[in-house]
């Protein structure tokens, strides 16, 4: 029989994702003793175990089809492409080993403690820990809430093994013949890309009027456009009623369009038959096993965490960071409230300072963005202008075969200073970083403008686009 053992921590880490092991780390760094409890064996979370990486990694594969079968336009033919789901996994699976092998070695070299166990709260300065070789209380001086976020669950859904979340997905034991995704998120369009490039009938199944809601309308469409193009069937402004399992087959019945959008007629039922049907319509956070109200840590309705621009809660010293206080659910925003807490739980300054978080859709083609878009200016009534240039202006994208997308820089009219951007094409999410830089160090058109971007590259567009705006752009 276990013994309750009330033992004394400094710094405490409730989850092992990007935002919880860069607080742990930090906190090291700064001299603090860290405990980081998780129950998955390995760190990283969602992210690096069953999310942003393995995602990545089958998306390269992919594209690499892509790539393959578009290849004849250059004039080089290959034979059929064969894929080996096998090896296929097997290399997405080595991939996240060495990932988390790594974060393993940084964590013993800090003398990170890393625990596999469940942490609950006893009240606002203890926290019960329990594990296959763990039974305690741990009485904290300061402790990190990094426990993220998991899949929304579509109530009532039956059960079957055809019925997928994301991690599901990304196992990708087989290659269905006709993938329904309902979601039109980044999730659920990183995974039509996915499924489509390795053979899958693909049809989407969004509530909304556009894909890839919070995102530029016009970038929206023009992923809808190409995806459209390449085979993938979607139908916006739709909702699902029913799913039923029957022994061949997933029927998917529909209600919809909502709005009259959708190719088919208002107000009439659809019906789909697939034989997987995948549920992505968005993550909610993980507070409920923490049992945070024992502690008085306050959430709002939907379950997210309240901190303020340091990631402190309400209480003394209990910090939250990442995907369990609200969007933007992203990996790289973890990271960024990991370091600020980790510095302010251990006595130095530092705040959010309202940097400017970037979003990149991983799709063919990808999608990003950051700042203020064109629709969210106009709502908040801010004047502003707009400058886009178009990628089949550009010479790198012309010779490779890959014209489809533009560059739009949001800017506020009185001073010029860039305040959002978004950019569609390929290497987007890459080129997204210097708006982000730009958007964070106050830079204004003339700064872009005067920039001198490399040629032939498609981070050209970006300093044309402020030309343009300037009237100085020679290239259209």
């Amino acid at each position: 029989m276990s013994v309750e053992i009330e033992i004394e921590k400094d710094v405490v880490v409730v989850g092992a994702g990007p935002g919880g092991y860069s607080a742990a780390f930090r906190c090291a760094d700064l001299g603090r003793s860290v405990d980081l409890v998780d129950l998955r064996g390995a760190l990283g979370g969602v992210c690096l175990n069953e999310g942003c990486i393995p995602s990545k990694a089958l998306l390269h594969a992919t594209d690499s089809l892509r790539v393959v079968r578009e290849a004849e336009d250059f004039g080089i033919t290959f034979g059929e492409a064969a894929i080996d789901i096998g090896r296929l996994r097997s290399r997405t699976v080595s991939v996240i080993e060495s990932l988390t092998g790594g974060l393993a070695h940084i964590a013993a070299r800090r003398k990170v403690n890393h625990t596999v166990a469940k942490a609950s709260f006893v009240d606002g300065k203890r926290i019960a820990v329990k594990g296959p070789d763990t039974d305690e209380t741990w009485l904290f001086k300061s402790l990190i809430i990094a426990t993220g976020s998991s899949p929304v669950v579509l109530q009532g859904w039956p059960e079957d093994e055809r019925i997928w979340d994301a991690a599901a997905a990304l196992e990708v034991r087989e290659i269905p013949k006709h993938l329904v995704i309902v979601g039109g998120g980044i999730i659920g369009l990183e995974m039509a890309c996915i499924y489509h490039g390795l053979g899958s009938k693909v049809t989407i199944i969004e509530a909304t009027a556009q894909l890839a809601s919070g995102c530029d309308k016009a970038a929206a469409q023009l992923l809808h456009k190409s995806l459209t193009a390449r085979g993938c069937i979607i139908h916006t402004s739709t909702r699902v009623n029913e799913v039923r399992c029957l022994k061949n087959s997933l029927v998917v019945n529909c209600d919809g369009p909502l709005d009259g959008s959708a190719d088919y007629t208002a107000g009439t039922a659809l019906t789909i038959k697939a034989s997987h049907v995948l549920q992505s319509v968005g993550r909610s956070a993980n507070t409920k096993s923490l049992n945070v109200k024992k502690a008085g840590v306050a959430v709002d309705e939907r379950g997210q965490i309240l901190i303020d621009s340091t990631g402190q809660t309400n209480v003394k010293n209990v910090f939250a960071v990442g995907d369990v206080t609200g969007g933007p659910m992203l990996a790289h925003r973890a990271v960024h409230q990991g370091h600020i807490a980790a510095e302010v739980c251990s006595g130095h300054t530092a705040d959010w300072n309202d940097a400017p978080v970037p979003s990149v859709a991983y799709t063919q083609p990808e999608v990003a963005w950051v700042g203020i878009s064109e629709e969210q200016a106009r709502e908040a009534n801010i004047s502003f202008g707009t400058s886009t240039f178009p990628w089949a202006a550009n010479g790198r994208s012309l010779a490779h075969g890959t014209s489809e997308g533009f560059t739009t820089l949001v800017y506020a009219t009185d001073s010029q200073r860039l305040i959002g951007a978004t950019l569609v094409g390929d290497n987007a999410g890459e080129l997204i970083a210097e708006i982000a830089h730009a958007i964070e160090m106050g830079s204004n058109l003339v700064d872009i403008a005067h920039t001198i971007h490399a040629h032939p590259t498609r981070s050209e567009t970006i300093g044309m686009a402020a030309q343009l705006a300037l009237g100085l752009c020679t290239d259209l």
